[in-house]
């Protein structure tokens, strides 16, 4: 199978709601997508096309974060979610869609990148727990990572706060 990535459009919106429904156990992560994209939130959002079928094969978000060190605003991101069609699974197309997301937006001028996941599957891209430590947010811990996106400068001073889009608290509501 081969797959090009691509930057999202309107026309995707159907398909990817659609994924990302089938994808999870509940719609939280469909509604998530839809609330940051109407509230202006969303940075990026790329999907992966099977270039056979035609078929959408995976999506990647990337929203908007309020983040300061040491009292300035830094240009940040969070990753979520990410979701990749049953049959298209254990192919490599999360993987392309987490490298090409996160080089748009290193080369888009973005320091910081978080996610919250699995740490064994998302240090393979280089994020890590320390990059997050000291950073408020409610989502602290060993599953909240960041990684640096300007070849791993990190800027100096005081870890002040890591806010989401207001989108994320409605995470697990019911609708």
């Amino acid at each position: 199978m081969t797959f090009a990535i691509r930057s999202a459009t309107g026309g995707d919106v159907a398909a990817i709601d659609a994924l990302l429904r089938a994808s999870f156990p509940a719609p939280d992560e469909a509604r998530l997508v839809q609330r940051l994209c109407v509230d202006g939130d969303m940075v990026l959002t790329l999907i992966a096309d099977d270039e056979d079928t035609g078929q959408l094969a995976g999506v990647i978000a990337f929203s908007r974060m309020t983040v300061d060190i040491a009292g300035r605003p830094i240009a940040a991101v969070a990753l979520a979610p990410v979701a990749v069609a049953e049959r298209y699974r254990r192919q490599g197309v999360a993987e392309a869609l987490i490298q090409a997301g996160l080089a748009h937006l290193a080369d888009a001028g973005m320091i910081l990148c978080f996610v919250l996941g699995e740490p064994a599957y998302y240090q393979r891209f280089g994020f890590a727990a320390d990059w997050a430590l000291g950073f408020d947010s409610p989502y602290a811990g060993e599953y909240f990572m960041a990684l640096p996106l300007q070849q791993g400068a990190m800027p100096c001073g005081v870890r002040g706060a890591a806010v989401h889009a207001p989108a994320f608290a409605a995470l697990g509501e019911a609708a």
